[in-house]
């Protein structure tokens, strides 16, 4: 898998992403309620690894373009 693949922005990507957080938020929720004791994974997913993500697409997607110009 080329890493054009992976981190070049896309609109399908992006609500992938979008959707991916919801529903990580959801089960976080739902485990949390369902169990009584607090889960962290989908928490982590939430607030650090989709953040992180949409940034590293952002900044490769911006170099991406500025190189192709070039």
């Amino acid at each position: 898998m080329k890493s054009e693949d992976l981190f070049l922005f896309s609109w399908r990507k992006l609500w992938i992403v979008v959707v991916a957080g919801f529903v990580s938020i959801l089960l976080h929720n739902f485990i949390g309620a369902l169990f009584g004791f607090e889960e962290a994974f989908f928490f982590i997913i939430v607030i650090f690894v989709i953040p992180i993500y949409i940034l590293i697409m952002a900044v490769y997607s911006i170099v991406y373009l500025v190189k192709k110009r070039k």
